[in-house]
């Protein structure tokens, strides 16, 4: 029932669903290959899930695939490419002409750099600090865009694969992104996590949301077994 409906992330973004394969059955039914068909019970079901998240027999979740369609900033998915487990075709701004929309973060959003992390953010900026940097990032990318249509002009007509060059990387693009079950659930992991850039934890969060709309028993076991848990050394700690 949720085919094609965007759900909202961040100010001009989204994620959709296209298309889906399998639910939790195929994945009960990949396990108990040798039996023919599934068990008949939910209940048992849901301990043969539990069991293999637990486990990490991972290949039974590779039977259920889903495929999105997500608009996002550009430098969000500079960050997502580098899972490398899915099937990707982004819109090409060397065909096409990319719209006017960029990323603007929210206030509460904005914050300096940590001390004690290299790629993490610390303590909300506030006031005029604030209203400076969204000065800046709304004029640079007003700037940058007005250019690139000027580039693109009849009177200088650049080619569009290099006036694309001037764009920011606030700029949405979009993609399809097909993915099997298996890896997407590695990829919520990493990105759903309270330590995950904001940007695209919404979207990993927004994701999860579906997951758990397609394969609930599976996302159950997901919560607990990989997203809630916690890992511990073989050896203690001196």
């Amino acid at each position: 029932e949720i085919l094609h409906a965007p759900f909202p992330v961040l100010d001009h973004g989204f994620v959709r669903v296209i298309d889906y394969m399998g639910d939790d059955s195929a994945i009960v039914q990949a396990a108990r290959v040798s039996y023919g068909r599934g068990t008949k019970a939910t209940r048992d079901d849901a301990g043969l899930i539990n069991y293999l998240m637990r486990h990490r027999h991972t290949t039974p979740f590779e039977m259920c695939e889903i495929k999105f369609h997500v608009k996002l900033p550009i430098f969000v998915a500079r960050q997502w490419i580098r899972h490398r487990t899915a099937n990707v075709n982004e819109y090409s701004a060397r065909y096409s002409v990319l719209d006017k929309e960029y990323y603007l973060p929210a206030p509460e959003h904005l914050a300096a750099q940590a001390t004690d992390n290299r790629q993490g953010r610390g303590a909300v900026l506030s006031g005029e600090r604030a209203a400076r940097v969204l000065d800046l990032l709304r004029q640079d990318a007003e700037r940058c865009h007005a250019d690139y249509e000027a580039m693109l002009a009849d009177d200088i007509g650049l080619a569009r694969e290099l006036a694309r060059m001037n764009l920011t990387l606030a700029t949405y693009t979009q993609w399809y992104w097909k993915i099997d079950l298996h890896n997407l659930l590695h990829f919520l992991s990493l990105r759903a996590d309270a330590h995950a850039q904001y940007e695209i934890r919404v979207y990993a969060e927004a994701m999860l949301g579906i997951v758990q709309r397609w394969v609930p028993l599976a996302h159950a076991a997901f919560v607990e077994y990989r997203l809630g848990a916690a890992t511990f050394s073989a050896r203690p700690c001196a």
